[in-house]
C-alpha cells in the first residue's frame, strides 16, 4: 500500500513537470487529451524510472572505459543521423514520415537497451552510463538535426519549430525526471529500491500503450507507406546494429563491451520520437502525429530485429564458458 502511494506521488509530481510544457496549447485551444498530457507524462515517468536506477557513479564510468564510450557515442551522435538520412533517400520515405524516422536517428537509447545489453551478455554498467550521459547530450543534438530535417524534407509547408523551446521541452520530459529519480535513489536509496520494480512495470506498461496508440491511431497513413516505412525502419536498426559491434571490434573492443556499442548504437528510445514528433505537429483529426509513426513502428520491429543478434551473442558466450570449464 505504501510502495503504491509513493508511486501515485511521483506520477502527480511528473504531471507538475509537464504541465508546463503543454500549458500553452491548452490555454490557446482544446488539445487532445493523449497528445497534451497522456505522453508527456508517460515519457517523463519511464525517463523517472531510468533516473530511479542510476547513481551518480554511472556519468563517471565512461571515464574508465574512454575507448568504448567515445566509439558509441560517435556513433550514435554522428554516424546514427547521417544512417538514418541515407535511408530516408534511398527509401524514398517524404515529408513527415522522412522527418520522423530523423526524429527516431536522433532518440537516445532508454531502459529497453539497459535490458537488452544484459540479456545479449553484453556490459550492463557500461550500457547504463551511456544511455545517462546521451540522454543529456541528446537536449541539444535533437532540436538541432529535427529543425534542419524539418527544413530540407518538408520545405514551405513545415510548421515553425522553435528550436530552443524544443530544447527546454526536452529538458523538462527526460533530463529533469532522470534528475529527479537520481536524487531519490540518492537520497533514499532503500525507498528506491523497494520501489524500482513498480516503477519499472508501469513504465513498461506505459511505453505498449503508446507503441499501440502511436500505430493504431495513424493505421491509415501506416498501411499505405507499410511498404517503405517497414523495411526503412528495419535497415535503420540493422545497419546500426552491425556497424555498432563492427566499429568496436575494429578498435580491439572486448566482446561484451562491443555488444554493449552495438545495442546502445542500435536501439533507440521510441517513446521519445514518438512523443516529441507528438508535441512538435499534431494530427489533424487529434490523433498521433505521422511524425510520431516511423517511432511508433520502430517500437514494435525493434525486438524482432535484435532478438537473432541476442541469441548469437548468447550462444557465442555459452561455447565460450564451456570451453573454458573444459
Amino acid at each position: 500500500m505504501r510502495r503504491g502511494l509513493v508511486v501515485i506521488s511521483i506520477l502527480v509530481g511528473l504531471l507538475l513537470i509537464s504541465f508546463p510544457v503543454q500549458a500553452q496549447d491548452l490555454v490557446e485551444e482544446e488539445g487532445n487529451v493523449i497528445i497534451d498530457i497522456v505522453l508527456p507524462i508517460a515519457l517523463a515517468f519511464i525517463m523517472f524510472s531510468l533516473g530511479l536506477g542510476l547513481t551518480r557513479a554511472d556519468f563517471f564510468l565512461v571515464f574508465n572505459e574512454p575507448k568504448a564510450f567515445a566509439i558509441g557515442v560517435f556513433n550514435q551522435m554522428i554516424v546514427l543521423p547521417i544512417i538514418g538520412f541515407s535511408v530516408v533517400i534511398l527509401s524514398g520515405l517524404e515529408g513527415e514520415l522522412a522527418v520522423g524516422l530523423m526524429i527516431l536517428a536522433c532518440c537516445p537509447g532508454g531502459v529497453t537497451s539497459n535490458i537488452l545489453t544484459k540479456l545479449a551478455k553484453g556490459d550492463t554498467a557500461l550500457s547504463i552510463s551511456y544511455t545517462a550521459v546521451i540522454s543529456v547530450i541528446a537536449v541539444f543534438t535533437l532540436p538541432l538535426i529535427v529543425g534542419l530535417s524539418m527544413s530540407y524534407f518538408m520545405g514551405e509547408v513545415a510548421p515553425n519549430i522553435d528550436i530552443l523551446g524544443l530544447g527546454i521541452t526536452m529538458f523538462l520530459l527526460t533530463t529533469l525526471p532522470v534528475m529527479i529519480g537520481m536524487t531519490i535513489r540518492h537520497q533514499a536509496s532503500d525507498m528506491a529500491k523497494s520501489i524500482e520494480k513498480s516503477v519499472n512495470i508501469i513504465a513498461t506498461i506505459l511505453f505498449v500503450i503508446i507503441v499501440i496508440a502511436a500505430i493504431a491511431s495513424e493505421w491509415d497513413t501506416l498501411i499505405e507507406n507499410i511498404g517503405t516505412l517497414g523495411p526503412s525502419v528495419i535497415m535503420l536498426n540493422v545497419l546500426m546494429l552491425g556497424i555498432g559491434y563492427q566499429s568496436a571490434k575494429f578498435f580491439n573492443i572486448e566482446t561484451a563491451k562491443a555488444t554493449t556499442v552495438s545495442i546502445e548504437s542500435g536501439i533507440q528510445n521510441a517513446t521519445v520520437g514518438i512523443t516529441i514528433g507528438g508535441l512538435i505537429l499534431a494530427s489533424p483529426d487529434g490523433g498521433l502525429s505521422t511524425l510520431s509513426l516511423p517511432s511508433g513502428v520502430y517500437g514494435v520491429l525493434m525486438y524482432l530485429i535484435i532478438s537473432p543478434f541476442i541469441y548469437w551473442r548468447i550462444s557465442k558466450t555459452n561455447i565460450r564458458e564451456n570451453e573454458l570449464e573444459e
